[in-house]
């Protein structure tokens, strides 16, 4: 199996997330992630999808998700053709002695600093998940009290877009 990104364009309607992440469950396939947000179109939404699966099954699922009246548009995002990040929180337990070092892996990892209290931080930071994994390994001696996670965001590169030829004007 192998990770495959799914960059889905569909019609703001209640109950099509649950419909969509509904195909990969009666599967038995795993989302690893989810993200959903408005798009640059009135009335359409974006939903990023970080799916393990092989090809064949994949292909069978986007087909029936292009059924679905709802979907206008699915695109599958290859990492070297697009932009993908991830965005997380991270709480790491800091003592006097720990907190510098803290400091100076998130300022190397170009994160930030978005509260601190006295026994902890709160950490965000953005990029790949090779980063962020990286990160985590860093901080992980130190004590992470608590993880919030977005899903995957990506979008293709260049100056195509999935919403091209979709609406006419």
């Amino acid at each position: 199996m192998s990770t495959h990104v799914l960059s889905l364009l569909v019609e703001d309607k209640p109950g099509l997330l649950t419909r969509v992440a509904g195909l990969f469950a009666r599967r038995g396939f795993n989302i690893e992630s989810l993200a959903v947000g408005h798009s640059e179109i009135d009335g359409l939404s974006r939903i990023t999808i970080v799916v393990d699966v092989d090809i064949l099954p994949l292909e069978q699922i986007t087909k029936q998700l292009n059924k679905l009246i709802n979907v206008i548009k699915i695109v599958e995002l290859d990492q070297t053709q697009s932009v993908q990040r991830e965005h997380l929180l991270i709480k790491v337990r800091v003592d006097n002695a720990s907190r510098s070092q803290v400091l100076e892996a998130v300022t190397l990892f170009r994160a930030r600093v978005v509260d601190v209290a006295t026994d902890a931080v709160v950490i965000e930071v953005t990029g790949d998940s090779g980063k962020v994994n990286a990160l985590l390994r860093v901080l992980e001696p130190y004590g992470i009290k608590e993880i919030a996670q977005s899903g995957l965001l990506a979008i293709g590169r260049g100056s195509k877009s999935i919403t091209e030829r979709v609406f006419k004007n």
